[in-house]
């Protein structure tokens, strides 16, 4: 029985941010449409995200957010069962025959750019199949065609509706990403950090090509007379712009021209500034600074490849499977297997493991009598193995099924016989030197001078593979025990 002093939980929110409980917003109710918080996107924009789709035409922007969608959307897909019963299976099945159905890789790749802007909106189109609900296609709509009201609920600005239309249930896909806490919907992307480093390259670019346009060419300098007629003056200024574009000019007499030969000191060198913002945004976008240049998937350097991989690839596929496995997969789970687990689906980030060295590992367990079953044959290196055909006079096929010995007395039999021969190879000359002796004293410096060069490393070999293969015997007993 609880104790009585001890206050029950409060189940109702508290911290709501409506009716002006929020004071970093001020009064806003359920039917309006909730403020941005992205300070440069409502100064800069004024709360259009036209202006980070603006970003998208930097060259660095355009390459290196590329790499980052393309990493992700290459790590393969698979959907996870919820559960071990026969519907979760079946739901699981399901759901992999329904994204298959509407090409999922694009439609992450799309919904990926909730990275970048904030948040990102897709729009379910369900239809029947028989008795079951099906998914026909989910179409990513432009997300500045969206708002989040008071309630944190999603709505569709229209023409007749500034406001926007409140939108029906389990209808879209929704998440948002980047902000620091739970009060903002629109979520904080990318393009926040991106527009300073951008904006600041445009603006040296718009400078360099006038750095370059005053200092590639002299400027040409005319002088007039001091009684010079306003016509006279046209027609000196005249000649000298025709200095840009033609190979001759003339001149009235007593007019001069000459060409002045732009002089500075110092440094202006916009590259290094360029440079400096292409780092910037690699950085940004990337996590680090390494080449971008490089093959897409990869993320920049081959050094560090992997690293980002463990953050940036893992954090940004987490986000959009989470989202949808939190919305569209419980839906159709919820309406094609009532009481199923909901299935889960991830992308695959390990590298593929190497197939040689693998079978050499499995060769030299093998030898140590920990032998592979069928099973794991077949899941390891794919379908199409069976046992060979037994030749007369030959060992039954090394695999474990029907051995009649504890795996223990096997890696225990074949450490003995393996092992013996290095024994021997160390006690052989001791057994020498007690029979060639005369004394004790004798043998006793024999001994020393024998095991200074006794070979150790054949037997430490034996030895490290025998400790791997006992090991990998308790994680087979232990699984095998589970089932």
């Amino acid at each position: 029985m609880a104790d009585e002093s001890t206050p029950p939980p409060t189940t109702r929110e508290v911290a709501t941010t409506q009716d002006g409980r929020d004071i970093t917003r001020g009064w806003v109710t359920a039917l309006e449409l909730l403020r941005p918080e992205d300070e440069v996107l409502m100064r800069r924009g004024g709360g259009d995200l036209r202006i980070y789709e603006e970003l998208k035409r930097d060259d660095q922007v355009a390459g290196t957010w590329g790499q980052r969608q393309d990493a992700v959307v290459q790590a393969e897909w698979y959907v996870e069962a919820g559960g071990e019963r026969r519907q979760d299976k079946k739901a699981a099945e399901f759901l992999r025959e329904q994204l298959q159905r509407i090409n999922f890789d694009a439609k992450t790749k799309k919904m990926h750019y909730g990275i970048f802007y904030g948040y990102a909106v897709g729009e379910c189109m369900w239809s029947r199949d028989g008795s079951r609900v099906v998914l026909d296609d989910i179409r990513v709509r432009n997300r500045r065609r969206f708002g989040f009201d008071g309630a944190g609920r999603l709505r569709l600005r229209t023409a007749s509706s500034p406001m926007g239309e409140l939108l029906p249930e389990r209808k879209f896909w929704v998440y948002s990403a980047g902000a620091d806490h739970d009060d903002d919907p629109y979520g904080l992307g990318l393009g926040h950090y991106l527009y300073w480093p951008v904006y600041f390259k445009r603006s040296e670019i718009r400078l360099w090509l006038i750095f370059l346009d005053k200092f590639g060419q002299p400027t040409a300098c005319g002088k007039y007379p001091s009684n010079a007629t306003e016509d006279e003056k046209r027609k000196l200024l005249d000649a000298l712009n025709a200095i840009h574009t033609e190979s001759g000019i003339i001149v009235p007499e007593g007019m001069d021209v000459e060409l002045i030969e732009a002089a500075r000191s110092g440094s202006a060198d916009y590259s290094s500034l360029y440079d400096r913002m292409d780092r910037a945004i690699t950085k940004i976008i990337l996590g680090h600074t390494g080449g971008s240049e490089s093959t897409p998937g990869k993320l920049g350097g081959e050094d560090m490849a992997e690293q980002v991989r463990a953050d940036i690839i893992k954090a940004d596929a987490d986000v959009i499977c989470e989202s949808f496995n939190r919305s569209v997969a419980r839906w159709l789970t919820e309406w094609n297997f009532p009481g199923a687990a909901v299935p889960r689906v991830w992308r695959t980030l390990e590298e593929p493991e190497d197939l040689n060295k693998l079978a050499e590992r499995d060769t030299k367990i093998s030898q140590l009598g920990f032998k592979p079953t069928l099973q794991y044959v077949r899941e390891t290196y794919g379908e199409g193995w069976e046992p060979a055909p037994q030749q007369p006079g030959s060992a039954a096929p090394a695999f474990a099924e029907g051995e009649d010995k504890e795996v223990s007395e096997q890696l225990a039999d074949n450490l003995e016989s393996r092992a013996g021969e290095a024994v021997g190879a160390m006690i052989e000359p001791v057994r020498r030197l007690v029979e060639q002796s005369g004394s004790l004293e004798e043998v006793k410096r024999g001994l020393e001078e024998i095991f200074e060069d006794v070979p150790e490393d054949r037997f430490a070999e034996i030895m490290r593979e025998a400790i791997a293969a006992a090991q990998l015997a308790g994680m087979y007993e232990v699984s095998e025990g589970g089932e």
